[in-house]
């Protein structure tokens, strides 16, 4: 190798080993909550898992808070993702309402611990978390606009709900996901009265579609 291709490869390394250590971090958070929960887990917990050293820590998140906001921003675009890509745009829309409901729904089964962190957690954290409350509210009732204000939903006499919906529609499905945890409940169980709110609340022929 010579000293040109030796300089680049050392600039790529170094480019790249900081998001290698920050993933690292944030899965090392991650099984931490899972562990001990946010509250009773340390930054020891998250370097132990991240299986790296405080300084590494430090050098890339000011605190344990810092690491799970940024750990829960990267999990509620996932979720996001995951809901999207689940909805067929082409089937009825009470399918595709059942869709996405299901999708939601699996996003939190497949890590209950830090679904139900992040119902819990993060609005005990005060005004440090309040901008990822906001966001998250925002890329949900941007998600829904985007999958009701289709020319398919249109057709059938679906309309994006009102912002008050959505955001009803949202915190009651959290609350309902936290507390069936909390009750030792299976989160699969609410699928059918979530799905039929959800219907409801779109059906045309029932209600006008913005309040």
């Amino acid at each position: 190798m010579t000293t040109a291709s030796t300089t680049r490869h050392e600039d790529g390394a170094q480019r790249t080993a900081p998001d290698a250590f920050r993933r690292r971090l944030l899965e090392g958070m991650a099984a931490a909550v899972r562990e001990y929960g946010y509250r009773d887990s340390t930054v020891a917990d998250v370097v132990r898992h991240a299986r790296t050293s405080r300084r590494t820590f430090y050098a890339h998140f000011g605190g344990k808070q810092a690491c799970f906001v940024a750990l829960l921003r990267e999990a509620n675009a996932a979720m996001v993702r995951q809901i999207a890509a689940a909805v067929d745009r082409r089937a009825p829309w009470d399918v595709q309402a059942r869709q996405a409901i299901q999708a939601w729904i699996a996003a939190a089964q497949a890590d209950l611990a830090l679904t139900l962190s992040w119902i819990r957690d993060l609005p005990s954290l005060g005004a440090d978390a309040r901008p990822l409350q906001r966001e998250s509210l925002e890329a949900f009732i941007v998600l829904i606009r985007d999958l009701t204000d289709t020319p398919e939903l249109r057709a059938a006499g679906v309309a994006p709900p009102s912002r008050q919906l959505m955001v009803m529609l949202i915190g009651g499905l959290r609350e309902l996901i936290a507390t069936t945890v909390e009750d030792g409940g299976d989160i699969g169980d609410i699928t059918e009265a979530a799905v039929r709110a959800t219907q409801a609340l779109l059906d045309p022929s029932r209600r006008p579609a913005r309040a």
